[in-house]
């Protein structure tokens, strides 16, 4: 067997109308077709390809199972200054971070339910931002 691309993140939430308009404000992420489940939820599309399928609960995992979270999720992208940007006239709070030893700079950020974020950007595009680099 051999692997090919992730194909999708499945992300569990009680507040699906608020992270359906956040991954679409803030990553451009826009819903799309979706099988007739019987539960409710959304997929979000980058193209023609589903990355984010969101499933709509009406009850937070008791404590033993919360802790068994996904840490983050990556998405690789280009343009780094206008992502920058967009955040900042969202107000959404990030962290920028370089990887030791390997050409990517990271765009930390959380979802409304707190799922952990990066969006990955070639090294070359952080040369305005060294600034805001953490360590």
């Amino acid at each position: 067997m051999k692997l090919g691309a992730l194909d999708h993140v499945n992300v569990r939430t009680r507040h699906l109308d608020r992270m359906v308009d956040w991954y679409w404000r803030i990553l451009g992420m826009r819903t799309g077709k979706r099988p007739g489940f019987s539960f409710p939820g959304a997929w979000l599309y980058v193209d023609d390809k589903p990355y984010i399928h969101l499933v709509g609960v009406d009850r937070a995992l008791p404590a033993h199972q919360d802790d068994l979270r996904l840490e983050h999720f990556a998405l690789s992208a280009s343009g780094l200054g206008i992502f920058l940007k967009h955040l900042k006239a969202e107000q959404v709070s990030y962290k920028l971070v370089k990887v030791p030893n390997f050409p990517v700079v990271q765009v930390n950020l959380w979802d409304p339910d707190g799922n952990h974020i990066h969006v990955d950007f070639h090294e070359d595009e952080a040369a305005d931002y060294q600034n805001e680099l953490a360590d």
